[in-house]
C-alpha cells in the first residue's frame, strides 16, 4: 500500500484547510486509516482514525469539533476537514493506514500503523 497526503498550506487563524490522502497498492487490505501530525520539536500525535467496516472515526480531544475525518472508497481517498484552525495545529500531517482490526485503544498509537505518506505541512498564523 502506497499513501500520498496533500492539501497542505498556509492559513490565518480561524481558517479551513482540507488534507487528501490517495491510497494505492493493495488497499483491500486496509481496514483502518488515520491522521497524525508533528510540530516542530515535538513527537507525533494522533489526530484522527475512521475504521473501514464500521464507518466509525475518532477523534484527539484537541480536535473535536474542529476536524472531520471521511473517506471516498470510489476514488481511495481519505480527508480531513480542518475548520476553525488554531496556531496549535501547525505540523506536519501524515496519512497512515492499518492492516489490522486496531482495537480503540490501538487507533491512537501510530506504532499500530503499516503504512505511512510523506506528510503535508500545515502552517496557522496568527
Amino acid at each position: 500500500v502506497q499513501l500520498q497526503a496533500f492539501g497542505g498550506g498556509v492559513v490565518l487563524a480561524g481558517g479551513s484547510l482540507r488534507l487528501s490522502c490517495a491510497a494505492s497498492g493493495r488497499t483491500s487490505s486496509i481496514y483502518v486509516m488515520g491522521w497524525f501530525r508533528q510540530a516542530p520539536g515535538k513527537e507525533r500525535e494522533f489526530v484522527a482514525a475512521i475504521r473501514y467496516s464500521t464507518n466509525s472515526r475518532h477523534y484527539a480531544d484537541s480536535v473535536k469539533g474542529r476536524f472531520t475525518i471521511s473517506r471516498d472508497n470510489a476514488v481511495k481517498q481519505m480527508y480531513l476537514q480542518m475548520n476553525s484552525l488554531k496556531p496549535e495545529d501547525t505540523a506536519v500531517y501524515y496519512c497512515a493506514a492499518s492492516s489490522s482490526r486496531l482495537i480503540v485503544s490501538s487507533l491512537f498509537q501510530s506504532t499500530a500503523y503499516d503504512y505511512w505518506g510523506q506528510g503535508t505541512l500545515v502552517t496557522v498564523s496568527s
